[in-house]
């Protein structure tokens, strides 16, 4: 599912299918819960992001723990290109405030503050 939500965080910031993998970085975050753990992966996804424009295509996220309270993911894509890459929401951080992961059931949410 932390792969899904980094898709879908992608997927707000730029037309994915426009996103070549020409590079995979490595992503981890920890946390102290499920939920928690989704908002610390986003955000560093987002990290990547605001550091060099990095958009991400894929995603390969492996979990460490049960529950999980850590991630260690691949994230494959390349650096924003205006020439190809349509501008969309310029996402500032993914937020705890009603934060939901659920794993057994398939259901996550977590808002972001544009």
């Amino acid at each position: 599912m932390l792969e899904a939500l980094g898709l879908g965080l992608y997927g707000l910031v730029t037309d994915r299918t426009k996103v070549r993998p020409r590079e995979v970085r490595t992503v981890s975050a920890s946390a102290s819960d499920p939920a928690s753990l989704a908002v610390a992966f986003l955000n560093q996804l987002i990290l990547a992001s605001a550091e060099d424009g990095f958009l991400g295509r894929t995603i390969v996220a492996r979990t460490i723990g049960h529950p999980p309270t850590a991630v260690l993911a691949e994230v494959a894509g390349e650096p924003f290109d205006a020439a190809r890459h349509t501008s969309g929401v310029e996402v500032k951080a993914a937020t705890l405030h009603d934060a939901v992961f659920d794993a057994a059931r398939g259901r996550a949410r977590v808002i972001v503050d544009i």
